[in-house]
Formats: C-alpha cells, sequence, structure tokens
C-alpha cells in the first residue's frame, strides 16, 4: 500500500496533489453574471476554505481519505454523477498508477478485470518516464516545445478474458511545474544539445537531476476503447513484416488480435490461397497457418469445396459468407453442404469465410471458425472490411514474394550465376533498364566478363564408368534375352511354325553379339527387336495360350512399365552414379562456404559420371583492391584437401551405394590468370579469347590421357593426380602435398609422370600420390596457407 506518492519513484520532480489550479477556475466563476453558475462556485470555494492543504498540496495518500468529502464537492463537476456509468474518466498523479478518483464505468472495468489485476500503463520504458518529464518541464519552464508526446495505454481483460485496449488522454489543466533550488537553469545550449542525445539518460538527469522540481496538481484522464482500431493496427502490424509471418508465434499474435475485433475468445483463424487455373484452394506454406476448409489436403477444387450458394456467394460475388449455426445449417442440408460437412467433422459451430480479392479477381479464402454457436455471424463479419485492405496488402505481397522465390528457385538450379558475380549481372541489368527508360528501342546487355582471373580445376570421376555402364546394359539385355527364348521355345514346342525358329535364331545372334560384339548400337539394336518383334506376338498371339499365359506375366512382372525393357543392372548403375553425384556435390556445396570466407571468389560445378568444378579467382570478381596472391594458395591447398574429403566420403559410404564403383580425382594447375566471359547463348561462363581457349582444351582431354611410354591412364583409383606444365607449379604442388602429408591426408607413394602428347598440347606432367582414407574426419575442417607456412618455418 502506498503511503506517500514519491515512494520508489524515480523523476526529475518530486509529485504533490494539489487542487490550486482547479480552485482558481472556481474563483473566476464565482464572480461569472450567471447567477447559478457563480453560486454554484462560492459552494465549492466554501466547502475547502478551512482546509488550506487541498490548496498547497500534500504527497501523503492519507489526505485523500482525510478530506475525501471535500474532494469529492471539488470534483464533483468533472465527474457528473449522470455521464458516469458512460465514460470512462480517472482523476489522477501524472506519470504514476495512482488513481483517486473514477467514474463508475471504469470501476466496472477493473472489477470485471478481476482482484489480481495490476493496473499499469503500457508502453513506457523507465528512462523514457523521466525524459517525458523532463520535456514537460522544458514547455512549463523555459518554453522550449521537444514535442515527446506519446499515446499511453491501458490493456484489461474483460469478461470473456479477452484483453480490451485503453487509450488514456490527460487533461493536464490544473497541474503547475515550480524549480526548486535544486534546479539548473536551462540554456537554449542546453535544450539543442538533448536534441540530440536522446538516448542518454545520464546526460537528462545532469541537466534535469531527480526531484529538482515540484509537480503540483492533478490530471483528468479521458479513457476510450480503442480494442477495434489497435486490433486493426495490430492486424496491419502483424501482415506488414515477411519476418514475423515466419516466427512460431504468428499465428498466436495473428488470432489473439482477431478474436479482440470480433471478441470471441475461442475464435481460430485459417488461410488458403486461390489458385484460378486449378479453380481450387490450396494450402500456404507459412508458419503455423493451415486451412479448416482443406483439412490437411495441399489444395481442393472450389466446386466440390463449396455448395452451389456458398460457391457464388465466395467465388462470383466476392462477399463474405457466414454460417452462424453449424449444427442447424447440417440438419437443413442434410449432409449435403460440403463446406458445412467439413466444419461439422472438425467440432467448430460458427464460421466466417471471408473472399480476399482485388479487381474482381479472387487471390484467397480468410477463414475464421468457432466453437460457440452464433459467435461468428453475417453482422460481425462486417467488421472485417476494416481489416481487408490490409490483408489483401500481404496477401499480394507473399504473392509477389513466392513468385519471387520460385524465380530465384529457377535461377539457382537452371542457370550458373554464382553470388561472387551476382554484382556485375545486376549492374548490367539497372544499365539495360535505364537505357529502356531513356527510350532506347533496341537495349542492350552488356558484356560480362572478368580480365586477369586465376582458374583452378577438379574432378571425381568414377573409373571405368563407360565400361560399367556397358556390363550393366549387357547383363539387362541377356536376361531379357534369355526369359524371351524360353517363351519362344515353350511355344514352338506345342507350334512348329517357321517365324518362331526364326525368332530363336535371332535370339541366339543377339546372345552372341552381347558376348563377343557389343557395340554403340547394338543396346538400340536388340531394344527395337523386344518392341517391335516380340512385344506384338506376346501381347496378342500367345498371352491367349493358357500354357504360356504364366510365363508371359512373369515376363512382364520383370519389365520396366515405361522403358519397356529390363531395367534392373542398368538402374543400379543409374542410381549409384545419381547417388555419387548428389552426395559429392552436397560436400562440395559445404565446403564451399568455408571457402568463400576465405575470399570471395566463382564457384560453379557440374554433374557428369562424377563431379567436376570450376574455380576463378581474382581482383575483378571481389570488385576491391584486396587480391593478394595468398588468396590463391590458400584456395588451392583447400581444393586439395576437398579433393581428399570427397575421396574419404565416397568410399566410406561406397557400401551404401547400389553398385561397387571405384573413382579417380584430378585437380588441373594453370599458373597463367585468363579471361572468362558469360555466354548468354549457353548461361554458363567460359575462358576468354584465342590463347585461354588451350586452358579448356586441356581440361576436356586430360582425364584420359596415358602417362608416356605406357597403355595406363594418369588418373587411377585410390590416387589424387595433380596435372600441370610448368616446374615452379610442381615445386608449388609438392610443398602442398609434404604437408597434407604430414596431415595424414595423403600417403607416401610420390610419382611425378610425364603424360602423352594430346591434341593440340604438349608438355603435361602430373604429381601423383596415393590417399589416406579415415573411418572419422579429422577435427579440423581445413588448413590454410598460413598453417602450412608455419609447418615449414618451425
Amino acid at each position: 500500500m502506498i503511503k506517500d506518492l514519491n515512494d520508489n519513484i524515480n523523476l526529475p520532480f518530486s509529485l504533490q496533489i494539489s487542487f490550486n489550479k482547479l480552485i482558481e477556475r472556481y474563483e473566476d466563476l464565482a464572480k461569472s453574471n450567471d447567477q447559478f453558475l457563480a453560486a454554484r462556485a462560492r459552494h465549492v470555494l466554501k466547502a475547502q476554505e478551512s482546509h488550506p492543504i487541498l490548496r498547497e498540496g500534500f504527497s501523503e495518500v492519507s489526505v485523500l481519505e482525510k478530506h475525501k468529502k471535500e474532494i469529492q464537492i471539488l470534483l464533483q463537476d468533472a465527474f457528473s454523477e449522470v455521464l458516469s456509468l458512460n465514460e470512462i474518466k480517472t482523476a489522477s498523479v501524472p506519470y504514476h498508477n495512482f488513481i483517486f478518483n473514477a467514474s463508475k464505468r471504469f470501476e466496472n472495468i477493473l472489477k470485471t478485470a478481476g482482484p489480481d489485476f495490476e493496473l499499469v500503463i503500457k508502453n513506457m520504458p523507465e528512462n523514457d518516464w523521466y525524459i517525458l518529464g523532463c520535456t514537460i518541464i522544458m514547455n512549463f519552464c523555459y518554453g522550449y516545445n521537444a514535442n515527446f508526446k506519446r499515446p499511453l495505454y491501458y490493456e484489461i481483460p474483460d469478461i470473456n478474458g479477452i484483453i480490451r485496449i485503453y487509450k488514456i488522454l490527460y487533461n493536464a489543466d490544473f497541474m503547475e511545474i515550480i524549480p526548486t533550488a535544486k534546479a539548473p537553469k536551462l540554456t537554449r545550449e542546453d535544450f539543442h544539445e538533448l536534441l540530440d542525445n536522446f538516448d542518454n539518460i545520464d546526460l537528462w538527469k545532469a541537466k534535469f537531476p531527480p526531484n529538482s522540481y515540484i509537480s503540483k496538481g492533478f490530471v483528468i484522464s479521458n479513457i476510450f476503447d480503442v480494442t477495434d482500431d489497435q486490433a486493426i493496427s495490430d492486424i496491419k502490424t502483424t501482415l506488414i513484416g515477411s519476418d514475423k509471418r515466419k516466427d512460431k508465434r504468428f499465428m498466436g499474435d495473428f488470432q489473439n488480435v482477431f478474436r479482440s475485433l470480433l471478441n470471441v475468445n475461442d475464435l481460430q483463424v485459417g488461410f488458403s490461397i486461390y489458385n484460378e487455373e486449378e479453380n481450387a484452394l490450396m494450402q500456404v506454406h507459412d508458419s503455423g497457418i493451415s486451412s479448416f476448409l482443406l483439412q490437411a489436403k495441399e489444395e481442393f477444387n472450389c466446386k466440390n469445396l463449396f455448395c452451389h450458394f456458398s460457391y457464388d456467394k465466395i467465388l462470383k460475388d466476392k462477399a463474405n459468407f457466414a454460417i452462424s449455426d453449424v449444427d442447424k445449417s447440417f440438419e437443413q442440408s442434410k449432409g449435403q453442404a460440403p463446406q458445412v460437412k467439413v466444419l461439422q467433422e472438425q467440432g467448430f459451430k460458427s464460421a466466417i469465410f471471408a473472399p480476399i480479392a482485388e479487381h474482381g479477381k479472387l487471390l484467397a479464402v480468410l477463414e475464421l471458425v468457432s466453437k460457440t454457436p452464433r459467435a461468428l455471424n453475417s453482422i460481425n463479419s462486417k467488421k472485417l472490411e476494416d481489416v481487408m485492405p490490409f490483408i489483401l496488402s500481404a496477401v499480394k505481397r507473399s504473392k509477389r514474394e513466392e513468385e519471387n522465390l520460385i524465380q530465384a528457385i529457377i535461377q539457382r538450379e537452371c542457370t550458373s550465376i554464382h553470388p561472387s558475380v551476382k554484382w556485375k549481372f545486376e549492374k548490367a541489368a539497372r544499365r539495360f533498364i535505364t537505357e529502356e527508360h531513356q527510350g532506347n528501342k533496341n537495349p542492350t546487355f552488356s558484356k560480362i566478363s572478368f580480365d586477369n582471373v586465376f582458374p583452378l580445376f577438379g574432378q571425381i570421376d568414377v573409373k571405368g564408368s563407360s565400361d560399367a555402364r556397358n556390363n550393366a546394359t549387357q547383363k539387362d539385355l541377356s536376361l531379357q534375352l534369355k526369359m524371351v527364348e524360353r517363351i519362344v521355345k515353350t511355344a514352338f514346342e506345342t507350334e512348329k511354325l517357321p517365324i518362331f525358329e526364326q525368332l530363336l535364331f535371332q535370339i541366339k545372334s543377339y546372345k552372341k553379339t552381347l558376348k563377343t560384339d557389343f557395340k554403340v548400337d547394338s543396346e538400340q539394336k536388340i531394344t527395337q527387336f523386344f518392341l517391335n518383334e516380340i512385344e506384338p506376338l506376346f501381347k496378342y498371339q500367345l498371352k491367349s495360350k493358357s500354357h504360356l499365359t504364366e510365363v508371359i506375366e512373369d515376363y512382364y512382372n520383370k519389365v520396366d512399365d515405361t522403358l519397356n525393357v529390363i531395367y534392373f543392372y542398368r538402374k543400379n548403375y543409374d542410381d549409384t552414379i545419381s547417388l555419387i553425384n548428389k552426395n559429392m556435390s552436397s560436400l562440395l556445396d559445404r565446403k564451399q562456404i568455408e571457402a568463400q570466407k576465405m575470399y570471395p571468389h566463382f564457384f560453379e560445378r557440374y554433374k557428369t559420371d562424377g563431379v567436376e568444378h570450376n574455380l576463378y579467382i581474382g581482383e575483378s570478381i571481389t570488385k576491391e583492391e584486396s587480391f593478394n596472391k595468398i588468396y590463391l594458395y590458400n584456395l588451392r591447398l583447400w581444393q586439395l584437401q576437398v579433393m581428399c574429403d570427397m575421396e574419404n566420403a565416397y568410399y566410406n559410404h561406397q557400401n551404401e551405394y547400389p553398385l561397387a564403383l571405384d573413382v579417380a580425382s584430378m585437380i588441373l594447375v594453370f599458373n597463367q590468370p585468363l579471361s572468362i566471359r558469360f555466354r548468354t547463348d549457353e548461361k554458363h561462363f567460359d575462358v576468354d579469347g584465342t590463347y585461354n581457349a588451350r586452358y579448356e582444351v586441356v581440361k576436356k582431354r586430360v582425364d584420359k590421357a596415358n602417362i608416356k611410354g605406357t597403355e595406363e591412364r594418369v588418373t587411377d583409383q585410390g590416387k589424387l593426380t595433380i596435372v600441370y606444365s610448368q616446374k615452379e607449379d610442381e615445386i608449388e604442388y609438392l610443398k602442398y602435398v609434404n604437408f597434407l602429408q604430414a596431415k595424414h591426408k595423403l600417403g607416401d607413394e610420390v610419382e611425378i609422370l610425364e603424360l602423352e602428347d594430346l591434341q593440340g598440347v604438349t608438355g603435361l606432367k602430373a604429381i601423383r600420390v596415393n590417399i589416406l582414407y579415415h573411418k572419422e574426419s579429422n577435427d579440423k575442417e581445413f588448413y590454410t596457407y598460413d598453417d602450412l607456412m608455419s609447418e615449414i618455418k618451425s
């Protein structure tokens, strides 16, 4: 219980209740020509005349009780009994929750809130209260207007537990601020300094020390229920930020503001998007938003979702559709109205479906439901008209965001615009737009190129992939030929038709081809044989033969429905290649995040019978004058480590693949900077210029190169091959190899090899070193060039 108003108060002034200003007003009225007003004023003045403390001011709360009767007389004009049940009004101490007089309606509001409810003014932090007090002193005492008025609110629950919002408007006519001897005089320079230092509470307290002024008087608070306005504002605020819509608490907050707006405490909010092409409602993929109409289905055709009347009202008229009593509507429709049936199945008793449309075009449907009959109805559905513009804006923005996301996914998955070079594409796009706006009817998209960048290339490739693919194909075709041969033989035994004998001869010939003379076109020839000759025979001539029905059905059970051939061994091969590509690409993408942190560079990868990657690093890509060759060395060392990690990842999980294949890894070193250009027709970067084209030629052919004087390929399983042409490259990469040997990523078997000349390319050499495989990955994700230098110097 408060004994003194200044207990635990941190303000630039001490507080006193005083009726001085009110008494002065009555003294003026006592001189009025209106005899009735003058007589009433004299009556009020006489009541307080013998109690000077009411005019002088006091801070002890006990004085209020002691002079209760006199205070009531002083305030009876401000608190008219006629309006007491209608007006929400209080007499209180400013900047404090202390109320000493209130209208009957306000007392009833607090009574409904319950005995445990604590009345607190919202949205004003403690420091802000102090600064607000300072700005009031500025105005009262010095005439400086800092305009720091902020809306003040009470939040008070009603009988249904719905939080009602009440806005407080102060009438400060009966207030006065008096400086004490402790109050420093505020100069204009002080005022200007404070204008730029709102957050510096220490400065404010230096200019306005605590309790250096006296606040005398009281305020009349006129209070208004603004729950509906606040709910509308909250809906607007909630819908504005996409980050808020992704918050897990979003749906709960959204429902609460709708509950306040419609005063329905069990209201739930659902939402569905309209797909015009399918004439269907679809789920919203957002934080906690679901549809009560769709009941977890991804989408539903509207003609099957609504009865004729509701369909026309929502989809054609774009008007709200309310069902105030679901059970009654269910009986009247005999359960045939889909929208009523779906509500009753979920236990809802009333609902509003509000179409969200623009220019006559439906975009979405807002679904409000309640388990209370008649809580939602056609009357309170009209309140939604005030919030629909904000919901419409949010829906339109969500649609734009979805379209942008779709475009972003298409760009990410279908083109090669890497984030490191995106800035140059954006610059070219802006220039293109400027040309269009300036009236150029044929604007051109600028050439996108980067000069003086250092290339890095690497690949992890399935070794002998062509042989593995051919072997899988031969097994599939051989198995299918055997099955066909068995069926045709059985048919020939019962019917000695020449066609069967000819087919058996052809099958025998194909079986021989598979074993001894399998060529590029062999697969196509045998597949055409199955489709053109065997398929019609089995389907239209032999299927009716009872003794062949079972074996023909067994044959079709083993044949792929889509390809019409046996696709077992080839599927294992294709699935294995696909998994290798997926897993290696995923690992490479994750490691790339680390590499970009070292220094931004261009990166792209391709899936072949394995995974290839290109890296380009240089000043022209980063736009900054910060490139140093140390970043190139870092990236080269990183690339070696990643190739080792990819090999480890593959062989550690080789048992999880359908087919046991081997892989071989290779890196190509090119020590001269080159230029790259984006080829718009092919949608990817390529080297620019005739001289630089040699690099592309080497990339395409080097993995097929043999060691000089042998038939052995330079790439080999279990080994990392580093192809180069310059002695300085050899020296540099041998340092990296020695370092990674010390870190137990590479083994001791190091070979320096010369390669056979390729078409148009001579003088290539290779370092080949065995890779060490570990069950567990190293604690350190990657080593930097600085780590290497430290190792060398130690």
